[in-house]
Parts: C-alpha cells; structure tokens; sequence
C-alpha cells in the first residue's frame, strides 16, 4: 500500500515537472520572438525604387474639405 503512494506521488512528480518544463520553454520562446521583433525598424525608410503614395498639397483642389467630401461621397 505504501509502495502504490510512493508510485501515485513521483507519478505526479513528473507531470508536473513536465508541467514545468514546458511552460518555462513556452515562456522563453515567446520572449525571444518578442525580441525579434522589437528589434526590427518597422518605420525606416524604405530602401530601393519606393514611391510615395500620397504628398500634401495645399491647393483648394485638395483641402481637408473636399476630401472629406469625397470621403462620404464616395464611400471610401
């Protein structure tokens, strides 16, 4: 009777050393890719044949008004 507690208890032991290990190895692999991705300049300028997409112009052709108008005009 003894022996079989003896088996339940290490039995235990190891799912939760198990447990353990895992959660450990989750938590450290989710730390370097957070690393990773810290350490990427997502906002650099852009390298090669980029083009700019949109340039502020301040003619009446293109305020803030008429583009919100556009906006709601054309539902974009």
């Amino acid at each position: 009777m003894f022996q079989s507690k003896v088996a339940m208890v290490w039995h235990a032991l190891k799912v939760f050393l198990l447990f353990m290990g895992c959660t450990v190895f989750f938590y450290y692999g989710i730390l370097w890719i957070s690393e990773e991705y810290e350490s990427m300049h997502r906002y650099d300028e852009p390298q090669g044949k980029a083009v700019k997409v949109f340039q502020i112009e301040s003619s009446e052709e293109h305020s803030m008004k008429n583009r919100l108008l556009w906006f709601y005009r054309l539902g974009e």
